[in-house]
């Protein structure tokens, strides 16, 4: 397949193709095609965790319907990923807010490829969440992404309830439980996070000793 071509195929997949470009594109399988492209740019390695290209269930049926599936494919989603949902040993879903403060702005939030060896800081601390590059939390934080809705109050504007405290846990865990397509990472079905350390980004959003609640 020469470039013409490819850009061709590329095009007619996203309905922007003319009707010429769109004959001379060849029959192909174009998530097929995207898939060995993606496969083909990343290499096998040591520090490499290739797992991470491989489409769940869940990503796939988004792929196919372009994160806007129709609502039976949409509700079957939202149950399959809320029984991925595990809790941290003896329960409790409120953690330290001065851990999760940490995790909230740690800036690894899971690669598909590492540098080794890994940085002393990350060894010690794993993984954060790098929640800050979408929401806005403390607002004596001057940098933040705005992907995601502004957190900054959550705990204040929601209260502190078992309701609110279990629905934060679960979201974090596994957005699309909640939100088929979601754009937010499944923080704790990736093992991103682990359960423990969701707890503690929970009590940084809830609790009134939190900055976020100031």
């Amino acid at each position: 397949m020469n470039r013409i071509q490819l850009i061709a195929l590329i095009c007619a997949a996203f309905g922007a193709a003319t009707p010429s470009m769109a004959q001379k594109a060849p029959k192909t399988d174009v998530q097929a095609l995207v898939n060995q492209y993606i496969a083909a740019s990343f290499l096998p390695g040591e520090g490499q965790d290739l797992s991470r290209l491989k489409q769940d269930e869940t990503i796939q049926a988004c792929n196919q319907y372009r994160d806007n599936p129709p609502d039976k494919v949409a509700a079957a989603i939202n149950e399959r990923e809320a029984k991925t949902i595990k809790y941290p040993d003896g329960g409790k879903l409120m953690g330290d807010w001065k851990s999760g403060e940490k995790l909230y702005a740690g800036g690894f939030g899971m690669r598909i490829g590492r540098i080794e060896p890994d940085p002393p800081a990350r060894q010690k601390g794993g993984n954060g969440g790098n929640c800050y590059a979408c929401h806005a939390a403390d607002p004596k934080e001057i940098a933040f992404g705005t992907l995601g809705p502004s957190l900054t109050g959550y705990g204040k504007l929601r209260g502190t309830g078992d309701d609110i405290i279990k629905y934060t846990y679960d979201k974090i865990y596994n957005a699309q439980a909640f939100s088929a397509c979601s754009q937010m990472p499944r923080m704790g079905y990736h093992g991103i996070l682990r359960p423990e350390q969701i707890a503690d980004i929970v009590a940084y959003l809830i609790s009134p000793d939190s900055p976020v609640n100031k």
